[in-house]
């Protein structure tokens, strides 16, 4: 009985470490991790519920879950999160229930997406299927995806970056969007080194966010990433700058222009390569202030978390997109 209880260890092992490795080597590329996800999102889309809009509450939800500790951290392919009060109901005494009875009687708006009889806030075709259910229900209301954000979510902040992501989506007409750029031509003359959080004084004490990239004046300052211009003006400090939103909850900051590209305007969709303006020395002064300094590119990032918005050191993805192929 011993011998017989050992070699059903022995097998439980072998199998164990031969189930490990396989999974480790099925593990899936960039691209079909992206393509599955495409497939839950066309799955349960609609006319009243585009793919896009799917997607986008998909990609914030995981944009938030990589640089929050309080949340839970979805597996592939799907991070949309239902709090459990909001699916199974707020009077519901068991926020594990996945009883489609109960749940819808306790006012709770997790169903069924894949037939097996049960409302499962982790299967992701139960969590799909959930959310356009959700979303259609707006369907009809002038700007009722809006509306929708608004009712889940309880901040605008929060509305304004998945509607961002969701116009990015819809413009591309893909998910597959990993592409960057480095912010000059590589081929032009620069020069940069890490600066962040070094002292600056015009304005009052405060320290540098973001890295400066010297170049002569008029050399093309290109976009690093697929966004949504959200700003395109004069800043006392930034001087004449643009402002971009990605789908990745990063805003990305270009300062000290001298001049814009006109094809661009507020509310123009970007992508890794266009040309928003061109290196110059404006700012530190009222509008039109220029030659306070050399001619640079001052490149920040900033994180939205769900929460608040923080400032972070660009200078490693610099690094990175600076060794990459044109």
């Amino acid at each position: 009985m011993h011998r017989l209880f050992g070699v059903l260890i022995f097998i439980s092992f072998i199998y164990t470490v031969f189930s490990t490795s396989v999974s480790a080597n099925e593990a899936l590329t960039r691209e079909e991790i992206l393509a599955n996800r495409m497939d839950y999102y066309m799955k349960y889309s609609s006319v009243e519920v585009p793919w896009y809009y799917l997607a986008a509450m998909d990609q914030f939800e995981r944009n938030i879950q990589e640089v929050r500790n309080d949340l839970e951290k979805r597996e592939e392919p799907i991070s949309i999160n239902f709090p459990a009060h909001f699916w199974v109901g707020v009077d519901n005494p068991f926020f594990e229930d996945q009883s489609t009875f109960s749940i819808a009687y306790f006012n709770g708006i997790g169903k069924d997406g894949n037939g097996d009889g049960f409302a499962n806030r982790q299967d992701p075709d139960d969590i799909l299927y959930t959310l356009a259910e959700f979303l259609v229900s707006y369907a009809y209301e002038e700007n009722g995806f809006e509306q929708a954000l608004l009712d889940y979510y309880e901040t605008k902040e929060i509305v304004h970056q998945v509607l961002t992501i969701a116009k990015i989506y819809a413009y591309f007409e893909t998910n597959a969007l990993d592409k960057r750029a480095f912010p000059l031509p590589t081929t032009a003359h620069y020069s940069y080194r890490g600066t962040w959080g070094a002292s600056r004084g015009w304005g009052g004490r405060r320290i540098h966010e973001g890295t400066d990239l010297f170049a002569g004046y008029g050399v093309p300052v290109r976009s690093v990433s697929y966004g949504v211009i959200e700003v395109m003006g004069w800043n006392e400090y930034g001087g004449w700058r643009v402002g971009i939103r990605d789908m990745h909850n990063t805003y990305h900051y270009y300062a000290h222009l001298s001049s814009f590209n006109k094809e661009f305007k507020e509310g123009s969709i970007v992508e890794p390569g266009d040309v928003i303006g061109y290196v110059g020395s404006s700012g530190y002064g009222k509008e039109g202030t220029s030659g306070r300094f050399p001619p640079h590119l001052h490149y920040g990032m900033y994180k939205f978390n769900g929460r608040v918005e923080w400032a972070f050191d660009p200078y490693p993805h610099l690094r990175n997109w600076e060794r990459e192929k044109e």
